[in-house]
């Protein structure tokens, strides 16, 4: 019984310290700190520590794809396997590596997967390179039209 209010009390403490850990990056007017350098391409948006544009626009140019895993702090954006309903026999997935706090094209790296049905059985099928460079130049526009939104604002 007493480990029992131990416990809750632990989670409640470590509750507490993440909640208030969410707004270390804002000011007291509640403002988006922006880093030195890089002409504010990096926002400390609740930990988000890579090119907000390039990670914005990695989650909207891959929103067709169901996410396994966001990590702002290593810049890394993992989808699980996706099949369309036109293709059931082949899928895709797809990995984005967020590799600089400035909006260039060299800090962006996206691997693609791709896989065929083959007597029932899921096996690994060659992907087109320019596959990915059409979906890096795709996050790479939708980056540079989030900037320019934000600087028109």
């Amino acid at each position: 019984m007493m480990q029992s209010g131990l416990f809750k009390a632990a989670v409640c403490l470590v509750a507490a310290l993440t909640l208030s850990a969410c707004s270390i990056f804002r000011g007291d007017d509640g403002q988006v700190s922006q880093s030195a350098g890089g002409g504010g391409d990096v926002a400390a948006v609740d930990g988000l520590a890579v090119n907000s544009y390039l990670w914005r626009a990695s989650l909207d140019t891959l929103n067709f794809l169901p996410l396994v895993s966001a990590d702002p702090f290593g810049g890394v954006i993992i989808t699980d396997w996706h099949a369309e309903p036109t293709s059931p026999n082949e899928r895709f997935k797809a990995t984005v590596y967020i590799l600089d706090t400035r909006l260039r094209a060299d800090a962006l790296n996206v691997s693609i997967f791709r896989q065929q049905r083959v007597d029932g059985a899921w096996t690994d099928a060659e992907v087109n390179p320019d596959t990915e460079v059409q979906i890096e130049n795709a996050i790479l526009a939708r980056a540079r039209e989030l900037r320019l939104s934000a600087v028109g604002n």
